[in-house]
């Protein structure tokens, strides 16, 4: 998937990496560790179009970016964004098309 921010093309990428990342800014922490988990969170989250986890996810998924696009951008972004509940959608179905998501959000439906 590819968004354009501040007039240039990011990819989203949605695997393994991305989890990583998205653990990174927005996992459980714990104070002395991160105990990950950001991806549990960000599934429902998305799904109740929460703007805070529309931007990590996007954040998370354009890791592999260069230059990569800041917060503050991916923010700034979504706050100009006219069709932003098409935009939840886009990303939700295409996040869930990731064998690194798959498994979480079927164990979220059980």
């Amino acid at each position: 998937m590819i968004l354009k921010i501040n007039e240039k093309d990011v990819e989203l990428k949605f695997g393994i990496r991305f989890v990583r990342e998205l653990d990174k800014v927005g996992g459980v922490d714990t104070g002395n560790f991160n105990m990950g988990m950001a991806l549990t969170k960000a599934i429902p989250a998305l799904q109740a179009y929460d703007p805070v986890a529309l931007s990590n996810v996007i954040y998370a998924a354009s890791y592999g970016n260069t230059p990569r696009p800041g917060m503050t951008e991916v923010d700034d972004f979504l706050d100009g964004y006219a069709k932003i509940e098409k935009l939840f959608d886009d990303v939700t179905k295409e996040m869930m098309k990731a064998n690194a998501v798959k498994v979480a959000a079927k164990n979220l439906k059980a």
